[in-house]
């Protein structure tokens, strides 16, 4: 194996009042550069659910896990290690799938929300039988170019 394209995500964040799970795929380039999910400033991820709570999006890790925390917004990736060169979904390969398990177990999840195509497949793959209700969101991927903002405002509504 070309040790260039073995990656490894970062870990999931949620507490015990975790209510909502938001799933992506797997961290993009500039997401592993800085060690935190949605780095790529043109991803519109932060602005979609930061804008929908009347919020700036926050400019550090630690302020945007406060927002995630005081939101009840739990956020991971369904890929945890992977073969990919770049940012690409379809560029992954040999994918270990996450483990919902432990945050099921300690957060009263509600609802999940899955971040663009491969999410959603991935996690169907592994989850499709959960009680939990679980929808297909549109990638908030700059490389998505039919993005639906009021997809994600109808499910984030939920929250308030």
């Amino acid at each position: 194996m070309n040790k260039e394209l073995h990656q490894i995500a970062f870990g999931p964040v949620y507490d015990e009042n975790s209510r909502l799970l938001i799933l992506g795929s797997f961290p993009s380039v500039r997401s592993r550069e800085i060690q935190f999910y949605y780095g790529n400033r043109q991803n519109r991820f932060w602005r979609t659910v930061c804008g929908f709570f009347g919020e700036d999006v926050p400019e550090t890790t630690e302020r945007k896990k406060e927002f995630l925390f005081r939101r009840k917004i739990a956020l991971w990736d369904m890929v945890t290690e992977c073969e990919i060169k770049g940012s690409s979904d379809a560029d992954i390969r040999n994918a270990a799938l996450a483990d919902l398990t432990p945050i099921f177990r300690a957060a009263p999840i509600r609802k999940i929300l899955l971040n663009g195509a491969l999410a959603y497949k991935l996690f169907v793959s592994k989850y499709e039988n959960t009680e939990i209700p679980y929808f297909r969101m549109p990638s908030t991927s700059p490389a998505n170019p039919r993005f639906d903002k009021s997809a994600w405002e109808e499910q984030l509504r939920d929250l308030l």
